[in-house]
This record gives C-alpha cells, sequence and structure tokens, in this order.
C-alpha cells in the first residue's frame, strides 16, 4: 500500500513544493465513488480531530465560586426566615459586608501569593459552612424548601457538593478533582485540558469530528474529557458502514498515533498519517517520497482546523449562550448542520452557473467567445498599467 503511494508521486526534484501532489490529491479525494470501483478496496480520506467549544461562563476560580455560593446561600436563608418571624433566630450571626471584603481584598490583587488565596478560600469556606448549617436548621424548624424555585433548589444542590470538593482541594496535595464543579448554573460544565498556549484549559463540551468528502460530521458530544485516539477505528468502521470500504488514508493529530490505531490501519491497507517508526530508508529519493507523503496528509488535515475555525467565527461555536446541557448540545448540532447545508447551497450554485454557461455557449457562442476574450483584454490591461 506505501510502495504504491509512493510510486504514484511525481519524480520532480522540488519536493518541498506545496503544489507538487495536487493532482494526485484530487485522485484521493473525488467526491463520487467510481461505479466501477473493486469491491473491498479501499477508497476516499478520512480526516478527524477534536476540538472544544466553550460555555459562556466566567473563568472559574476557587475563590470566586465560593464567594457566589456564599452570596446565593445568603439569599436563599432571606427566603425561608421571611415565612415566619420566629425562624430568624436561625440567621447566621456575622458581617456580611466583611464576608464579601475578605474576598474583593484578594481578588483586586493583580497576582496574589498563594498564601493569601489559600486563606481567603478558608474564610469563605467557614462562612458557607455556616450558612449550610443554617438551612438545616431553619428546615429542622418547619421552613420549607418547597417556596423555592427550581432554579434555587438546583443551585443549592451544587453548593453543597461545591462544599466538599473545595474541601477537600484545601487540604489535599493534588489538585485534580473528577467531576469539578466550574459553575454553579450550568453544573455540567467541567475543564478541558487542550493544552494551547493562549488557553490551556477551556471550559465546554468536547467535541469528536470527522471530515469526509468536504462535509463534516459530528461523532460526539462530551462534558466530560476523553481521549480522542479512542474514536479512530469506530470512525473508520462506520465509514465501512457507509461507503462500503474502508478509507485509503485517515489523516489525523500525533495523538491518533499510537500503537492500537498502527496496527489497525496495517491490518486494513489504511495509511494513517504521521511520521513512520524505525530509522528512515537510506534511499534518498524514497526518504524524499516519504517526506511528501507525510506534508500531503498535513496539508489535507489542515481541512478540520478549517471547519473549527469557521465553525467558531461564524457559526457560534466560539461560545454556546444555552445554559441547558439539551440546549447546548443541540445549538452544537445545528452549527455543523447549518455548515452541511451552506456547503451543499455552495455546490449547487456553482452547478447552476456551469449549466447556465453550457447553455448559453451553445445557443450565443460568438457572444460567449467575445465575452471572454474581453475579460482576457482587461485583465492584460490592468497587468500592463500595474508593470
Amino acid at each position: 500500500m506505501v510502495m504504491d503511494a509512493v510510486a504514484s508521486l511525481p519524480n520532480d526534484d522540488d519536493s518541498d513544493d506545496p503544489d507538487a501532489d495536487a493532482g494526485q490529491q484530487l485522485l484521493l479525494d473525488e467526491l463520487v465513488k467510481p461505479a466501477d470501483w473493486p469491491e473491498g478496496k479501499n477508497w476516499g480520506t478520512l480526516t478527524i480531530d477534536a476540538s472544544c467549544t466553550p460555555a459562556d461562563i466566567t473563568y472559574p476560580t476557587d475563590l470566586k465560586l465560593l464567594n457566589e455560593a456564599r452570596e446565593t446561600t445568603e439569599r436563599i436563608i432571606d427566603d425561608l426566615c421571611d415565612q415566619l418571624s420566629d425562624l430568624r433566630k436561625h440567621r447566621p450571626r456575622y458581617d456580611r459586608g466583611r464576608a464579601r471584603a475578605v474576598f474583593l481584598n484578594v481578588a483586586k490583587q493583580k497576582k496574589p501569593r498563594s498564601r493569601k488565596i489559600k486563606a481567603a478560600i478558608r474564610c469563605q469556606l467557614d462562612y458557607l459552612q455556616r450558612n449550610l448549617d443554617a438551612i438545616d436548621a431553619l428546615i429542622a424548624s418547619g421552613a420549607e424548601l418547597s417556596v423555592l424555585t427550581t432554579h434555587w433548589w438546583h443551585k443549592l444542590l451544587v453548593i453543597s457538593e461545591l462544599h466538599r470538593q473545595q474541601s477537600i482541594l484545601l487540604y489535599a496535595k493534588t489538585r485534580s478533582m473528577p467531576d469539578r464543579i466550574v459553575n454553579l448554573v450550568q453544573r455540567q460544565v467541567r475543564p478541558i485540558a487542550r493544552g494551547k498556549a493562549r488557553s490551556p484549559f477551556e471550559f465546554g463540551a468536547k467535541i469528536s469530528v470527522s471530515v469526509r468528502n468536504g462535509f463534516a460530521f459530528l461523532h460526539r458530544i462530551s462534558w466530560d474529557a476523553f481521549n480522542e485516539a479512542e474514536h479512530l477505528i469506530p470512525q473508520a468502521k462506520k465509514y465501512k458502514k457507509e461507503e462500503g470500504c474502508y478509507p485509503e488514508r485517515i489523516c489525523a493529530d500525533r495523538i491518533y498515533i499510537n500503537t492500537k490505531n498502527r496496527n489497525f490501519c496495517t491490518r486494513n491497507n489504511i495509511r494513517l498519517s504521521g511520521k513512520r517508526l524505525g530509522r528512515p530508508p537510506k534511499d534518498p529519493e524514497v526518504n524524499a517520497a516519504h517526506k511528501q507523503l507525510l506534508s500531503a496528509d498535513q496539508r489535507r488535515r489542515n481541512e478540520v482546523e478549517g471547519f473549527f475555525g469557521s465553525g467558531k467565527r461564524k457559526y457560534s461555536l466560539r461560545l454556546i449562550m444555552p445554559r441547558q446541557a439539551m440546549g447546548a448540545e443541540t445549538s452544537i448540532c445545528m452549527a455543523f448542520l447549518v455548515m452541511c447545508a451552506e456547503k451543499i447551497r455552495r455546490l449547487l450554485r456553482i452547478f447552476s452557473v456551469t449549466i447556465f454557461a453550457w447553455v448559453y455557449a451553445w445557443q450565443w457562442p460568438d457572444c460567449l467567445w467575445m465575452a471572454l476574450r474581453n475579460i482576457c483584454l482587461l485583465e492584460t490591461t490592468e497587468m500592463l498599467v500595474t508593470g
């Protein structure tokens, strides 16, 4: 499989030319599978990658979350105390303005020391524990939580879990916490480690996308972090189920190139993008051809990156506005649906223009020739004037 692909490359001396394999690229990526294609022979290209769709939340910090939780429990306590006058004795006796001042004293600093941050978190945890104990006392004294709306009831449940997590993180040596809460309203959002220079962590849903024949397909949406390398084999099998054969090559990032995926692609005669194992071949021509194949695969992988870029710039994937998990997932799916519809619209427009030009040339060939001649003369004149 690899030797056939190497042999099909053009024998040019300049192997660094980005357009050197343009003809081969078109042969590999025909939009329609030939009718006489041998059954079971691999065909087409599958490009896969993963990204994160950030949610509409502020950047979460432990101190900020605890301060918001404290203010929320204070409002819940006020609502419960308004039911009966005798319940006001269970209200916590601390100065709320002082509690907020402790938070602002650290939050307004540009680079506070870790010692000050831990001290402020410890104070906010103390205030929050008092409020939670007061809510339990109010309920035991006859206060009814039914007066609270669903929004505040859900936030109270999230605050209880947040207090437990932050209490563990305060005295633990690790900063890792499973199902870590980063927002009181959008409790399904989790931190996703992306490793980017600008933002190493993103907060939103992680998606796995595959590109086939110029169309992007959403493979998975998850609010928890996952290893995208595990999705290469399922996506290749899905490609075979829909197309009748495995793809001829799979263009993916380095994280997808592991031993399990290499063995799967080798068994099914699939060329997986990336550097080959072992030492490079001694033959300079074969080595140059391998480098050209790798460069072509990397350029082909830019297609899925382009879909991510256009989706975040034009189709609102950069900031997901719905707060509920179902609404956010629907918004992400609709973005990819609109991208595919826009692709179909562009293809239909090109097809319509081609048909119109063919009919126009068949009925008035002289007029079409004169129009093309005038366009060429105009472009030549502009080039001479510019020179």
